[in-house]
């Protein structure tokens, strides 16, 4: 039985659930919380509610927009290269592209990767989706920027395999990100060493 009131104890088991955060950080925040001033805790809780309410996915690539606009800035921008797209797992690691200021093509946000372990098929992708946009045409080179584990490898290759019928360039990443490591923690210059040297994916690897 836990000595905390119960708003307390629901809380601190609510930052439990967010990724990286364990039980003495989460009793941290929550006693920070409390001792903060009441229009913190006020306008996190708005922040929050805002949070779901006020975001959607892009029709196109499927980042994070506004949810009262069905495209995001990026495919609404007449001055990206529509030509090209970056294939990557996350919005987060759109993020982290855009603040190199060295990629000025579209996105398609895969939404993870595939994880047979985790039941994760191409299906539960949005894998589709870009097969579709490329096959309608318009395309000259598609990027794959998942991230460089054994998970992420294994997506590039599915994708190479199902955009091989078309005539877009399909490359990956230069590894000049560490195996193992994620887009959305590497430095600017590295991500872009790694953009500049992106490299034709070959069947098989």
């Amino acid at each position: 039985m836990s000595i905390l009131p119960q708003p307390v104890q629901a809380l601190i088991e609510a930052f439990e659930r967010l990724p990286g955060i364990g039980p003495k950080t989460a009793s941290r925040l929550v006693f920070f919380l409390l001792r903060s001033p009441g229009d913190l805790t006020e306008r996190l809780a708005e922040a929050l509610n805002g949070l779901k309410n006020g975001t959607g996915q892009c029709s196109i690539c499927f980042n994070i927009t506004a949810a009262d606009e069905e495209v995001c800035e990026v495919c609404r921008d007449p001055r990206r290269e529509a030509a090209l797209i970056c294939v990557v797992e996350e919005p987060l690691d759109v993020l982290a592209l855009e603040r190199t200021g060295g990629y000025q093509g579209k996105y398609h946000v895969l939404g993870g990767v595939l994880s047979p372990i985790e039941g994760i098929g191409p299906d539960d992708l949005k894998i589709r989706p870009l097969i579709e946009r490329v096959r309608q045409g318009g395309i000259n080179e598609v990027i794959i920027a998942t991230n460089p584990s054994m998970e992420g490898d294994a997506t590039a290759l599915y994708l190479k395999q199902q955009l091989a019928p078309f005539s877009a360039r399909v490359t990956r990443l230069a590894r000049g990100l560490p195996m193992g490591s994620d887009l959305e923690y590497a430095d600017q210059s590295t991500i872009l060493r790694a953009l500049a040297g992106r490299q034709d994916m070959q069947s098989g690897s």
